[in-house]
């Protein structure tokens, strides 16, 4: 019943198209960007990281602001203005590529990440909007399930396109993307003007923290945040090694790599979706991590791709009860007059932590070993224990409210 709710659903149905789309782009310039400074580098570590680096760098700075604005400001309008200005930023790449200067690749990440900042609170507002509490948990894993999708198409279709069309082709084929992205996007539902109070920007930043801060809850999930981040953002730039250094193969054979790690996600959503509400959702987020830390320092231990794959395979279907069980506990209690804030407060936590680790993967690599990098990674994951058993998933035990006006904490204080 809750799935024939949901696809009768237009705000969600849109939602869930429009992600789409911008996924199959998004992994077309990964998988685009990622092979051509292979090639242009002769597969520098350190030119490979900071792919990452300029993808967090603007997370990490604008995710503050971005928050703060998506509360504030209309979200079907906000994430159509997105997408038209990635596309405009494309155009922009392909003038500057057309000069010589291939560098300008380096843009395309950049551009695309400070735009999500004001996109993906957008969507999740929409979400908290249109769809029933009770329907809130399927739907983010079919969601998760569908972006899991094109972690297996994606690499594929990148590759594919980067292969046999070349760079250019890449960067036009995220033009038609995004364009068509924005206009799936205008079949929304009209909002309604919010009648919430206007503050000044910095004030709502504030309350962002206070809430958080209020909340031992998100507390301890922010910590989890920065700790996953950092370990994640240790080997995530270093993962094209495990095929090229570590398997001895060759650098297009790292979108099996992907695609098994997409097929793990794919089934761990489904899976999580049926069983997420039976099942000790502490126990689960612990047992999760775990996994996350053996599956992590299995595949760099493996010297055989299809015993890489299987792991890669566990390893993402253990993060997709994670993150289905993680991603309910925010949308369903945080106040939607929140949600904005929220993220942009936790958000930011999250991709500094990955900044951090992505700037060290290449140094690290270079002056020790791939090895080494992934146990570092590993160690950084199993502190993660502490703040994951801390958690309260059950609101009667941790009430998450949303922050009181100054004149009414004066009153209170008074009573």
């Amino acid at each position: 019943m809750a799935m024939n709710n949901l696809f009768k659903n237009r705000a969600f149905l849109v939602i869930t198209f429009s992600d789409l789309l911008q996924n199959l782009a998004i992994w077309i310039r990964n998988m685009a960007i990622l092979y051509f400074i292979m090639d242009q580098t002769q597969g520098d570590p350190i030119a490979v990281s900071l792919i990452t680096v300029l993808e967090y760098v603007p997370i990490f700075v604008f995710s503050f602001i971005g928050g703060a604005l998506a509360d504030r400001w209309n979200p079907k309008r906000t994430m159509i203005l997105g997408d038209i200005l990635s596309s405009l930023s494309i155009v922009l790449i392909l003038a500057v590529m057309a000069s010589g200067y291939w560098q300008a690749l380096y843009a395309a990440t950049f551009v695309s990440s400070i735009v999500s900042q004001f996109s993906q609170p957008s969507s999740v507002k929409i979400v908290k909007r249109n769809v029933e509490e009770e329907h809130v948990q399927s739907a983010i894993a079919i969601t998760q399930s569908s972006q899991s999708l094109f972690l297996i198409l994606g690499p594929i279709v990148g590759t594919f396109i980067y292969t046999t069309l070349g760079i250019q082709a890449s960067m036009y084929s995220l033009l038609v993307l995004f364009i068509s992205s924005a206009l799936i996007l205008t079949l929304l539902p009209k909002d309604e003007p919010s009648a919430a109070e206007r503050s000044s920007l910095i004030s709502e930043m504030k309350e962002g923290w206070k809430y958080v801060l209020g909340s031992s809850s998100l507390k301890f999930l922010t910590l989890l945040f920065i700790i996953l981040g950092l370990s994640s953002g240790l080997i995530s730039p270093l993962e094209i090694f495990l095929i090229t250094e570590r398997l001895g193969l060759e650098q297009t054979s790292v979108q099996y790599l992907t695609g098994a790690s997409g097929l793990g996600l794919l089934i761990g959503g489904g899976i999580a979706a049926a069983l997420s509400s039976k099942l000790d959702q502490n126990r689960t987020l612990v047992l999760g991590v775990v996994l996350l830390a053996v599956t992590t320092i299995g595949e760099v231990l493996s010297g055989w791709l299809w015993l890489t794959l299987v792991i890669s395979f566990l390893s993402s279907l253990c993060l997709a009860f994670v993150n289905v069980i993680i991603s309910t506990f925010l949308v369903t209690k945080i106040d939607e007059q929140m949600i904005g804030r929220v993220n942009g407060t936790i958000t930011p936590m999250f991709m500094g932590a990955m900044l951090i680790g992505s700037s060290l993967a290449g140094v690290v690599m270079s002056n020790t070993s791939l090895l080494t990098a992934y146990i570092l990674s590993v160690l950084v994951l199993t502190v993660g224990l502490i703040p994951g058993i801390k958690i309260k998933f059950d609101s009667s035990k941790d009430n998450v409210e949303a922050p009181i006006p100054a004149d009414q904490e004066l009153s209170r204080a008074l009573e």
